[in-house]
C-alpha cells in the first residue's frame, strides 16, 4: 500500500520520502516530482566530499564573509576605471597602486577559494590569513603585553630581568618589598642567623675527584682532582648553539675562573679559541671519540681527553629535556665545522643513540668509567643522567659496590630541564624532576656510604643565588645551568631554538644571524652574572651564619604548606642516615623497600629479589 504510509518489507516506511531526498527536491526547486532520487553527482563533488543539503532559500543572495573578497575586486576595478577615464592631471600613482594591491589580493582570495588545505581559507578568503597571523605573532603579544611579571613560561619575566640586570652589571636592587606571595602554599624562605657571618669573597669552590677507592694501589684512580666552581655552564653543543655562542661562553668561563660543559656535540674549535676550563661531555654518539662505524674509539679518546684544557669527563646517560630518546642531526645542518668536532662525514645525518653501545650491564659502566679516567690521565670522570626507573640507578649503586669502582661526581639532571629541543610529550611527561632525583641520589649515595667519595651536580631552572641555596641544601655540591647563561649571552625566549632562526645569534647556524651576537661584550656579560650570582650566595650564606653554601641544610629551608602552618624542608623531604641501606629495609623509605631488592649489578632490568640473592658474584665484580 504505497499510497497509505505503510511498513514495508525492511521496517521502512513506505510513500514516504527519506529526509535528504525531501531536502534535495526542495533545494532543487519546482519542477522537480516527488519521490525522485537525486543523481551521485548531485550529492557529492568531485573530490569526494556531500554536498549541502539545504534548500535555496536559506542562501543570502551574497555571503557576508566574502564582503573583503568583493572590496578587493572593486578596488581592482576602481583602480582601473581611474587609470583609463580619471583626466591626466588625476591619472597618477596612486590608481596604479590601488590596481596593483586589490589585484593581488584578489588572486589571492581566489587562491584561497581554490585550495583544500585549511578550512578557514575556503570560507574566508584573504581575511582569513589574519588568524594565521595573528597566531605566528601571539608569542611576541603574550610576552611583551599580556603575560605578568611572575608568569613563568618557562622563565618568568622577572627572572629574565634579574638576569640581564646582571649580566650587564646593572644595580639588582627592588624597592617596595616583595612582590611574592608569602602567604602562598608553596613559597619558601631560608632561615637567618642572630650573628651572621663574614666572607671575603664569592669564590666557593668544590673539589671534585681525588678520594681513593678502599685499598687502591698509589697512582690508580683520580689523580688530577678540579677545584670547581660552584656554579657552572650547563650542558650545550656546538651545533644546537652557534659559533658565536660557544665563543662568548668559553670566553666568560675563562674570565669567571669557572667551567664549561661541551654538550655531547664534543670539543669545537671554538671551545678552544679562549682556554676557558672545559667538561667534556661523552654521549651515546661517542662523538670526538668515535670510529668510521659509530663504535668508542681509544686513541681519539686519549688525544682530546688529556688536553690541558679538558677538566673533566662526563658520560651522558640522559638529559633532561628528552631522556631516553635519540636524535638525528639531518646531513644538510651537519658543516664541515660540526663534522670536524664530532668525527662524522659532512653533510651527512648525524645519529645519537638512545643508549651506550661501549656497555650494557651496569658492572660494565663502572668499568667502562674506570676505562675513560685512565685513559684521560686520572682526571675526575663520571656521569649525568635524569633519573628514570629507581631500580636502574640502584643498579649502578649495587655496581660501585660490587666493583668497588666509583664515579668522581654525578650531575642529576632534572626534567625541567629544556636547553635541548624534544617532542612535547617527553618535555611534559618523561623523567624525574630535579627535586625528587637529586633527593633519592644523594640519600642512596649516604645510606650505602658512598657519598664522601662521589661529588654531585645538578641542574634543572637554576637562576638566582636562592635557587642555588635550596638545591645545596637538597644535597648538591654544585649547580649547572643552561638557560641562566643564554639569557646573559642576550637570549629573549623567543624559543624558535630549533628553527635557526634565533632572533639574537644565540642557537643558529646562520652566519648573518650570529653576526648580531659579540662576542667580547658578551663573554662579560656571561662573566658578570656568574659573579653577580656568587655575590647574591655569598649574601645569603652570611645571612644564614655560614662559612660556605655546602653547608646548608634542609634545615635551613622553610616551606609554607598552608595557610597557617609552616615546615622546615627537612621535616618534608626524605633523608637517609648514613649506612642504612646496608642492613634491613624495614624502616626505610618505600621507594628503597619496593625497588632496592630489584636491582642487579648485573642488569638495567629488574630482577626478581629470589633470583638475585643467589647471583653469583665473579672476579671482575670484586676487582678494585
Amino acid at each position: 500500500m504505497a499510497g497509505s504510509g505503510g511498513v514495508g518489507a525492511r521496517g521502512a516506511p513506505v510513500g514516504k520520502e527519506k529526509t535528504s531526498q525531501r531536502q534535495w527536491r526542495q533545494a532543487a526547486g519546482p519542477g522537480v516530482a516527488r519521490g525522485t532520487r537525486p543523481a551521485k553527482s548531485a550529492l557529492y563533488d568531485a573530490a569526494g566530499s556531500r554536498r549541502p543539503i539545504i534548500p535555496a532559500s536559506t542562501f543570502s543572495p551574497f555571503p557576508v564573509r566574502y564582503t573583503v573578497l568583493a572590496l578587493c575586486a572593486a578596488g581592482v576595478a576602481a583602480g582601473l576605471g581611474g587609470l583609463a577615464l580619471a583626466p591626466p592631471a588625476f591619472a597618477g600613482p596612486g590608481w596604479i597602486a590601488l590596481a596593483a594591491v586589490s589585484g593581488a589580493l584578489t588572486i589571492l582570495g581566489l587562491r584561497d577559494l581554490r585550495q583544500s588545505r585549511h578550512a578557514i581559507l575556503r570560507n574566508y578568503p584573504v581575511v582569513g590569513h589574519l588568524r594565521f597571523l595573528l597566531e605566528y605573532v601571539r608569542p611576541e603579544l603574550r610576552q611583551y603585553f599580556i603575560e605578568s611579571d611572575r608568569e613563568a613560561a618557562p622563565f618568568s619575566r622577572a627572572q629574565r630581568s634579574l638576569v640581564y640586570q646582571r649580566a650587564k652589571g646593572e644595580p639588582d636592587n627592588r624597592p617596595f618589598g616583595t612582590q611574592l606571595d608569602v602567604g602562598e602554599t608553596g613559597y619558601e624562605w631560608i632561615n637567618h642567623s642572630m650573628q651572621p657571618s663574614r666572607l671575603d669573597g664569592h669564590d666557593f669552590r668544590i673539589v671534585i675527584g681525588g678520594v681513593p677507592a678502599p685499598g687502591a694501589a698509589p697512582g690508580t684512580g683520580c689523580t688530577q682532582p678540579y677545584s670547581a666552581s660552584v656554579f657552572n655552564i650547563s650542558a650545550m653543543s656546538f651545533g644546537s648553539l652557534s659559533a658565536n655562542a660557544v665563543l662568548a661562553l668559553n670566553k666568560g668561563a675563562k674570565l669567571g675562573g669557572f667551567a664549561h660543559d661541551t654538550g655531547e656535540g664534543s670539543i669545537s674549535r671554538h671551545h678552544r679559541v679562549h682556554g676557558g676550563d672545559l667538561i667534556w661531555e661523552i654521549g651515546s654518539g661517542y662523538f670526538g671519540c668515535r670510529e668510521a662505524d659509530g663504535r668508542f674509539s681509544e686513541s681519539r679518546f686519549e688525544e682530546n681527553a688529556r688536553d690541558p684544557q679538558v677538566k673533566m669527563i662526563e658520560i651522558k646517560l640522559s638529559q633532561g629535556a628528552k631522556p631516553g630518546h635519540g636524535g638525528v642531526l639531518p646531513g644538510p645542518k651537519v658543516t664541515a665545522e660540526i663534522a670536524e668536532a664530532r668525527g662524522v662525514p659532512e653533510g651527512v645525518d648525524c645519529i645519537s643513540p638512545s643508549g651506550h653501545g661501549a656497555f650494557s650491564t651496569p658492572v660494565e659502566m663502572m668499568h667502562f668509567i674506570e676505562r675513560l679516567r685512565r685513559l684521560s690521565g686520572g682526571k675526575p670522570t663520571g656521569f649525568k643522567f635524569c633519573l628514570g626507573h629507581p631500580w636502574e640507578w640502584f643498579a649502578l649503586v649495587k655496581a660501585m659496590q660490587a666493583t668497588g669502582i666509583t664515579p668522581d661526581f654525578i650531575v642529576v639532571d632534572g626534567a625541567e630541564g629544556g636547553t635541548g629541543a624534544a617532542p612535547v610529550e617527553f618535555i611534559d611527561h618523561v623523567g624525574v624532576p630535579m627535586q625528587e632525583g637529586l633527593l633519592l641520589v644523594h640519600n642512596t649515595l649516604v645510606g650505602t656510604n658512598l657519598r664522601h667519595r662521589i661529588a654531585i651536580g645538578c641542574a634543572g631552572k637554576v637562576i638566582t643565588a636562592f635557587d642555588l641555596a635550596r638545591v645545596m641544601a637538597l644535597g648538591a655540591d654544585w649547580c649547572n645551568a643552561g638557560r641562566g647563561f643564554m639569557l646573559a649571552l642576550g637570549c629573549i625566549q623567543a624559543q624558535t631554538c630549533h628553527t635557526g632562526f634565533c632572533p639574537t645569534g644565540v642557537t643558529t647556524q646562520d652566519p648573518v644571524r650570529q653576526r648580531a651576537l659579540v662576542v667580547p661584550d658578551k663573554a662579560e656579560r656571561v662573566r658578570n652574572f656568574h659573579r653577580s650570582t656568587l655575590h647574591a650566595l655569598q649574601e645569603l650564606v652570611q645571612a644564614a651564619g655560614l662559612a660556605h653554601p655546602r653547608q646548608i641544610t634542609a634545615h635551613h629551608i622553610v616551606r609554607r604548606i598552608s595557610a597557617t602552618e609552616v615546615r622546615l624542608l627537612s621535616n618534608l623531604v626524605m633523608q637517609v642516615a648514613p649506612g642504612a641501606l646496608l642492613g634491613p629495609l624495614d624502616d626505610q623509605h618505600t621507594v628503597f623497600r619496593n625497588y632496592w631488592p630489584l636491582a642487579s649489578a648485573h642488569s638495567f632490568q629488574a630482577v626478581d629479589p629470589a633470583a638475585y640473592a643467589a647471583a653469583p658474584v665473579t672476579e671482575t665484580e670484586t676487582a678494585p
